[in-house]
């Protein structure tokens, strides 16, 4: 997974101490490779937990048995894809 977002150091306070990511920081992590396998039609390879988390946060969807992100869901990854330039 990439990193999200990076200190003025250059890197995150968790890859400098050590710490665990949070739950939160791990889900924002998963989501562009989750939105992937959703285009790829590929569901299955995403864990079912992690789906039950985007559905609770909003950030997707169920639209006529298909997953899709939701505007906020698009908002997020927007931002993500956005850290990675």
């Amino acid at each position: 997974m990439t990193r999200v977002r990076a200190s003025a150091e250059g890197v995150d306070a968790g890859a400098r101490t050590g710490a665990p990511k949070s739950h939160a920081q791990f889900l924002r992590d998963s989501l562009l490779p989750t939105v992937e396998f959703l285009r790829q039609r590929q569901a299955s390879q995403v864990g079912h937990g992690l789906i039950a988390d985007y559905l609770a946060l909003d950030w997707l969807e169920w639209d006529g048995g298909t997953l899709r992100l939701t505007v906020t869901g698009r908002n997020v990854r927007d931002q993500l894809r956005a850290g990675r330039e």
